[in-house]
């Protein structure tokens, strides 16, 4: 939509240029125009040599517009927008998130499922435009699809909850568009996608890590000891424990963590512990984790 001066808004001229709007965030910042301050968008030399400003809204607060003219900017028009995406190719919009989730979730969502051949694509998936691709080099099957999915208000919902960002509104119309790129600082809720509501943001990783893996887990577990003493996670299939230990627990967390641990270990039980550093490589320290256990997922 454009705007009373004349000017457009990054997601109107992402309309503008047909292209999707995250598609257009990302590419403005790959160039150096803008880069992303705190919860917004700010400009740089770059974005302001080619016209970009800043316009003041009641509803949004300061955001960047720029002229009508730079859908002819040949950078902005050499934007591919009939490009196809994979789950890989999607982490430049989800970064806190490997392939392997994005694929995960996708399927949690029917736009796909996971069988010997690889990841298939369903009907509904095929109704989002997805395509059924087959690898020449190892025959896996794998989907790709329009790069107007990561636009797409579900897709978006899922992707951002999972990746911990905080989607806030650009202006355009009555129906913003959403940020990805969105501040992860931000303070989020922390409700698992299967429903549970978690204590951390490290706890709400781990919880969606499991549910998307197809895992049956318990929250808050009691050990199986006359003590009150309760594991953060619990898988009944080969009874294993997990337990997220914080970086900044208080004294009294840390030596509960650690009296749980001297439990685990004098009746033997299965036990995993995943601390805060681990939280970006949750598919290395669970997935091998699990496996050892004879878990596999």
């Amino acid at each position: 939509m454009s705007q009373d001066d004349g000017k457009l808004s990054t997601t109107a001229l992402a309309r503008k240029l047909d292209i999707p709007a995250q598609q257009l965030f990302a590419t403005l910042r790959d160039y150096g125009w803008i880069r992303r301050s705190a919860d917004t968008w700010v400009l740089l030399p770059k974005g302001e040599f080619e016209g970009g400003s800043y316009q003041q809204s009641r509803r949004y607060g300061r955001y960047i517009v720029w002229p009508q003219s730079l859908d002819h900017h040949p950078l902005l028009a050499a934007i591919e927008s009939n490009q196809r995406i994979t789950a890989a190719s999607m982490r430049r919009y989800y970064p806190r998130l490997h392939a392997r989730q994005i694929n995960r979730a996708l399927a949690e969502l029917g736009l796909q499922h996971h069988s010997v051949l690889g990841w298939e694509l369903t009907a509904l998936g095929r109704s989002m435009g997805g395509q059924q691709e087959e690898s020449e080099a190892s025959g896996a099957f794998y989907v790709t699809w329009p790069h107007e999915i990561v636009d797409n208000p579900v897709v978006h919902r899922e992707l951002t909850r999972q990746s911990d960002q905080i989607p806030t509104p650009e202006p355009a119309d009555a129906n913003a568009e959403p940020d990805l790129f969105a501040n992860a600082d931000t303070k989020i809720s922390c409700e698992g996608i299967d429903g549970h509501v978690l204590a951390t943001p490290l706890q709400m990783r781990v919880c969606n890590w499991l549910y998307l893996a197809q895992l049956a887990h318990a929250y808050r577990r009691l050990l199986p000891i006359e003590e009150q003493v309760h594991a953060d996670f619990y898988l009944p299939a080969g009874n294993v424990y997990i337990d997220c230990w914080q970086e900044d627990a208080s004294a009294a967390e840390l030596r509960a963590n650690l009296h749980k641990r001297e439990i685990y270990r004098e009746m033997r039980l299965h036990s995993l512990e995943v601390k805060e550093a681990d939280a970006e490589n949750l598919d290395e320290i669970l997935g091998r984790g699990l496996l050892t256990f004879g878990i596999r997922c």
